[in-house]
């Protein structure tokens, strides 16, 4: 190999280096981050408003409730953050629930969603239609609820998720702990709430099954129904 020739073998070998970086193969350089399908897919469909209207009608064992749920606090990093608000279809500027979802991956093939309630709940009562009453306020105001937290799996068109054992405590109504069952699909939320005693005796909740609250809202064009 004569001098210039040596020289553009230099020269081959920099610009090699330079384009992948030393000491990294090629594939570290060029890997596309992967997607969380399921996880983008999850949360369009828990954005909403929902009602038991039609279940309440065939059913009187239920009643009409109507659940809006808003995803807010975009600019986080730290999952997708949704304001809950539930109330009788007759009384809906007196909701019986408020709460914020904070929803993340927390492994492969498991979401969580986390349960918070706002100190003083009164001054957000319909955020989920007026997001200026809730976009100043940040998670630093809300207490968690440990242990009510809702682990879900994909399940072909739909999510499945439950609270664990009897780490949810409650006190409504003699209760000393409470589970939630849920199913996410694009078009319903079936959920079912239920207390227990210290005995392990319902003392509040549906007794006669889960709620299913249809979707009243349409999804967002483009979003996969399956």
């Amino acid at each position: 190999m004569n001098k210039q020739q040596c020289r553009w073998w230099r020269y081959g070998i920099l610009v090699m280096m330079m384009t992948v970086g030393i000491g990294l193969p090629v594939h570290a350089q060029t890997q596309p981050a992967k997607r969380d399908v399921d996880f983008e897919r999850l949360l369009p469909w828990m954005d909403g408003s929902f009602s038991s209207e039609a279940q309440s009608k065939a059913d009187t064992s239920f009643q009409h409730v109507v659940l809006h749920m808003k995803r807010i606090w975009y600019d986080r990093t730290d999952g997708a953050w949704f304001y809950v608000e539930q109330a009788m279809a007759a009384a809906q500027d007196r909701p019986y629930r408020q709460r914020v979802y904070n929803v993340r991956r927390v492994e492969q093939g498991m979401i969580e969603s986390a349960v918070y309630t706002f100190k003083k709940p009164e001054d957000v009562i319909g955020a989920w239609k007026d997001t200026t009453l809730i976009d100043d306020k940040s998670p630093s105001e809300l207490v968690k609820r440990r242990g009510c937290e809702v682990f879900l799996q994909a399940d072909f068109a739909s999510y499945i998720g439950r609270t664990m054992g009897m780490a949810c405590a409650s006190d409504l109504r003699g209760a000393s702990y409470a589970t939630s069952e849920v199913t996410i699909s694009y078009d319903r939320i079936v959920s079912w709430d239920r207390g227990y005693n210290p005995a392990n005796e319902q003392v509040w909740g549906s007794t006669a099954g889960p709620y299913i609250f249809l979707r009243t809202t349409p999804l967002p064009f483009g979003v996969a129904k399956e």
